[in-house]
């Protein structure tokens, strides 16, 4: 796969890069990645998806831009208010890089998850649901498609990759009652940022082979105390859908 004078240019940082190198980024320019939700960690993780040279990006969403979404939701500006995430976000990453292919999807639901998730190499959930991070694991799973999961809310952010043994039903294996969202409980907006852009650097690892990725295991940081530890996940030999 030939890189254009102006990709060799762009990607220029990576071409140089012992671990990355000309057949990374040609790993990265034949990828397709699966973005669930648009807002807080998916506008960043896309963002740095796109400008590494990811071939296709498919953002999948049915929300609209409001605007306090802009606190923290890079990916768009004042001027998107009122428009889908999904056209919005598509116009900005073919901005920022004009040889990404970016495909508008709607929100995952039970019925078109398994759809969503077929031919992508890859799926970062940036979701703020547990029914939807569950719907998207499982479909991983049975798909053997690796998903890079990331979760934020007041000060504190979340991201593990799973892939087969141990998934994110091994680590929530059902909804919990009192389930907080951003909504109630407010989020830094800054933070969005730092999760979000992990995620990004955990699917570059993971389409290109280097380094060691979070599989298995989950990186937890506290961004009111500038700490973080990264903690290892079990596989339940019981769960229902990795132990099968």
């Amino acid at each position: 796969m030939a890189f254009s004078e102006g990709e060799v240019d762009r990607y220029a940082r990576h071409l140089v890069l012992r671990e990355v190198g000309g057949p990374g980024q040609q790993r990265l320019k034949a990828a397709k990645v699966l973005i669930v939700g648009a807002g807080g960690l998916g506008s960043p993780a896309a963002l740095y998806l796109a400008a590494a040279g990811v071939g296709a990006i498919t953002l999948s969403d049915d929300d609209v831009v409001s605007l306090s979404n802009l606190q923290r939701q890079v990916l768009f500006a004042t001027t998107d208010v009122g428009r889908l995430k999904t056209e919005a976000g598509a116009d900005r990453l073919a901005g920022l890089n004009p040889h990404v292919t970016v495909h508008a999807a709607p929100a995952v639901t039970a019925a078109n998850v398994e759809s969503l998730v077929a031919g992508h190499d890859l799926v970062l959930d940036g979701t703020d649901n547990f029914e939807t991070r569950l719907l998207v694991s499982d479909a991983c799973v049975a798909a053997g498609v690796p998903l890079v999961s990331g979760a934020i809310g007041r000060w504190t952010g979340q991201v593990g990759v799973f892939h087969a043994a141990p998934c994110y039903r091994c680590l929530v294996p059902d909804v919990p009652p009192d389930a907080e969202t951003c909504v109630a409980v407010g989020v830094v907006g800054a933070l969005a940022g730092v999760i979000g852009s992990m995620m990004a650097l955990e699917a570059v690892k993971l389409i290109t082979g280097a380094g060691a990725a979070l599989s298995g295991r989950l990186l937890i940081y506290d961004g009111l105390n500038g700490d973080s530890r990264t903690v290892r996940i079990g596989a339940d030999p019981a769960c229902p859908v990795c132990a099968r």
